[in-house]
């Protein structure tokens, strides 16, 4: 399963509630990409740009998905590219944590390490990338929606319950 969502969705922190509930590996892409790299997220968009990035996140991910079973957690531009979809579909199930504008504003605001928001409007900067990937989140197999007064594990607990849906994917 691959969660996929805009930045501050909650991905990781659910992913690993998931991971941990079902007893099965967690991964986090960008933390793969960050360990493969030596350095940070911020730092490739900073030294090598964002195409470098979607490049290295492609190839990672599509080695990610080779591997076993697990949650898989993503960055937040992952599922825009179309050959990542198409990865994501060929070997699991993407899963779309949908949080509305305020919420994720509320919880990246503060955050220093999210590149795409370094501008001088982050939070019209967040709107405009929400307003462009919420179409393309919509593509997802399923939506789990997410709500501020959601615990991760009640988020977590939502997640299971959609996957269940699915008994190709999750037997019950």
């Amino acid at each position: 399963m691959v969660l996929v969502g805009m930045m501050g969705a909650g991905k990781t922190a659910v992913g690993n509630a998931v991971a941990r509930t079902l007893g099965v590996p967690f991964l986090d892409s960008d933390d793969e990409i960050e360990r493969a790299a030596n350095m940070s997220v911020a730092e490739i968009f900073r030294r090598d740009g964002e195409p470098f990035f979607r490049a290295r996140e492609a190839e990672v991910l599509a080695r990610l998905l080779a591997g076993p079973p697990c949650i898989l957690s993503t960055g937040g531009g992952a599922f825009l590219a179309p050959e990542n979809r198409a990865a994501i579909s060929r070997r699991g199930i993407a899963v779309w944590l949908k949080a509305d504008l305020e919420l994720l504003w509320q919880r990246v605001r503060h955050k220093s390490t999210r590149p795409l928001l370094r501008t001088a409007d982050p939070r019209a900067s967040l709107a405009a990338l929400y307003d462009i990937r919420t179409p393309i989140y919509a593509l997802a197999e399923l939506t789990v929606l997410s709500h501020q007064d959601y615990s991760i594990e009640e988020m977590a607990e939502k997640v299971i319950s959609a996957l269940k849906t699915r008994p190709d994917i999750l037997e019950t």
